[in-house]
């Protein structure tokens, strides 16, 4: 079986060469952006959160599988990587951009919980892992991607993929499951019971 996308955001082909004229290799994994527009899809209405904005790949993604009601919220520390995002998606209504550190975001926020985050960077995932679980509402999907080897992990980052997987497979208030797939992926589900 042939698991690559056969269909893709309008907007990815842009972001693509705007990625490479920037020299930006992080961009989504396509079969993970595939997974994303699924998700995204499985919440109609839904509140998405986005860390890690880059180009804009995953967010492009996302969107295409939002309906007219869904809001994105996806941040970004590097201003200058995420102004390739604002230029091609800026003008889609569904979506809201935020220039900053992750962690000082995820620290500072203190609106309503989100159906879905999709945590692509540090923050969420190796920072500020418990302020993440805590913006997931009942019910909702925390995804995190990148958790096979990648180029530029630091020396030993391995073992601190292993000592997060192994702490979001012991919480009592996430359901999880590995995905030896893509770029290495965990996907949890909040328990949706008080």
């Amino acid at each position: 079986m042939d698991d690559r996308p056969s269909t893709f955001p309008t907007s990815l082909p842009a972001l693509r060469a705007a990625a490479r004229e920037a020299g930006f290799t992080l961009s989504c994994e396509e079969r993970t952006g595939n997974l994303l527009a699924v998700l995204a899809a499985h919440c109609p209405g839904g509140r998405i959160l986005e860390l890690g904005t880059g180009v804009g790949e995953g967010a492009a993604w996302l969107l295409s599988g939002m309906d007219d009601a869904s809001q994105l919220v996806t941040i970004e520390l590097d201003e200058a990587v995420q102004k390739v995002a604002r230029e091609q998606l800026g003008s889609d209504p569904r979506v809201t951009f935020a220039a900053g550190d992750g962690g000082e975001w995820l620290q500072n926020y203190d609106g309503e919980p989100f159906d879905l985050v999709f945590a692509d960077t540090w923050p969420g995932k190796f920072t500020h892992l418990e302020r993440a679980l805590q913006l997931v509402a009942p019910g909702g999907t925390y995804l995190i991607d990148d958790l096979d080897p990648q180029p530029g992990w630091p020396q030993g980052h391995g073992a601190s993929v292993e000592r997060l997987l192994t702490e979001l497979e012991e919480r009592q208030d996430f359901r999880s499951v590995r995905m030896a797939w893509a770029s290495g992926l965990l996907m949890a589900v909040r328990s949706a019971r008080s």
